[in-house]
């Protein structure tokens, strides 16, 4: 690698959007993506890959509406691609007014008197029809567009960083492999792997903690023209799985500063009496058919949004992560944020270079 390398540490849909970004802007940068296991694999292999237009801040909504059009495009471009729209029912009991504040105007919401199957309301609670809602197989997205990447980048898979260090003029990486090499910038993607001993220090004033997340498989096999469910006050959504023919209960699990290296266990009881009475409140009946589920982790932010900045005072060294759950609705954001502080010699403001179909 030379000074005019860009790596990326993280091959999740994050780091392959970054490696995409690179090239769209810079096409003749050399691009090389690390990845201690596979492409697409990590918190992207558990991911719902539920995007809707909402954010809690004007910055988050910003990012979601960039996110939506990007997505949108790549979808439309590419229909093979396994991103799947769908509707939005919200479950609330603020007013419209405060909906409104939350959720994209895209998203149009308009109040309805129509409660979905399986669903009873709370007292208090109405509902809400949106649009804007697409869920995706975000693993298989990501690889995806390493696929298309593969001319341009090199994906070394397999391969840990084992330090990112200052030499001067450029980055110097440290690779498992015994091997050392040079790069003139860096961005790093880890997701929930904040603790790794090669950047730990590089991202502790981020202050940026690891949190455990679950979800609940339910076997009941979805209509076509089910939607999402979103539970607005809890933070939580039913989500129609109709390519794998189940559904997932996605919730907030309060369990947080943990080490994502010894989560694979799956589910465990405090998991689940967490999870079960609150999805039992609304549906009795799909609580009924929870069968399994999914455990992973995702980093989450003091200000709950996503950190992208420079590691170090030259700006050769970039995070970009910590999207409190959010990681593959806000991915072109965020990557396109984090390319943008790359300053990329001879950078141009063409549009991405389309992806050919999966």
């Amino acid at each position: 690698m030379t000074n005019s390398t860009v790596a990326v540490v993280g091959a999740g849909i994050v780091g392959c959007l970054v490696a995409r970004e690179v090239i769209s802007r810079a096409p003749d940068t050399p691009v090389v993506v690390f990845d201690r296991d596979g492409i697409g694999t990590g918190a992207s292999r558990r991911s719902a890959g539920l995007h809707f237009p909402r954010g809690a801040t004007e910055r988050v909504r910003q990012m979601t509406a960039y996110s939506h059009d990007f997505y949108a495009d790549l979808a439309a471009k590419h229909p093979a691609l396994p991103i799947h729209s769908l509707g939005m029912t919200v479950v609330a009991t603020e007013t419209a007014a405060q909906l409104g504040e939350v959720y994209l105007d895209r998203a149009a919401l308009t109040p309805t008197e129509t409660v979905p199957a399986d669903i009873r309301l709370p007292q208090g609670a109405r509902t809400w029809r949106g649009n804007g809602c697409h869920y995706a197989d975000v693993p298989a997205v990501a690889q995806a567009v390493a696929r298309e990447l593969r001319p341009h980048v090199t994906f070394r898979e397999g391969v840990r960083v084992t330090a990112v260090e200052d030499a001067g003029s450029e980055v110097l990486i440290r690779l498992s492999t015994g091997k050392t090499c040079t790069a003139g910038r860096v961005v790093l993607a880890p997701g929930p792997w904040l603790a790794d001993p090669a950047w730990r220090d590089l991202v502790a004033p981020l202050h940026a903690r690891v949190k455990k997340v679950a979800a609940i498989h339910i076997e009941q096999e979805p209509r076509r023209d089910d939607g999402v469910i979103v539970f607005q006050d809890e933070d939580a959504f039913l989500l129609p799985l109709r390519h794998s023919r189940h559904w997932l209960f996605s919730y907030t699990h309060q369990e947080w500063d943990v080490d994502p290296d010894t989560v694979s266990d799956g589910l465990d009881e405090k998991v689940l009496d967490a999870a079960l009475p609150l999805l039992h409140r609304y549906s009795p009946s799909l609580a009924e058919r929870a069968a399994g589920g999914r455990v992973f982790c995702d980093a989450y932010s003091a200000d709950r949004e996503p950190q992208v900045r420079a590691l170090d005072p030259a700006g050769r060294v970039i995070f970009a992560g910590a999207a409190n759950g959010s990681g593959y609705r806000l991915a072109p954001a965020i990557a396109a944020e984090a390319v943008g502080l790359l300053q990329l010699d001879g950078e141009t403001s063409q549009p991405p270079k389309e992806m050919s179909p999966a």
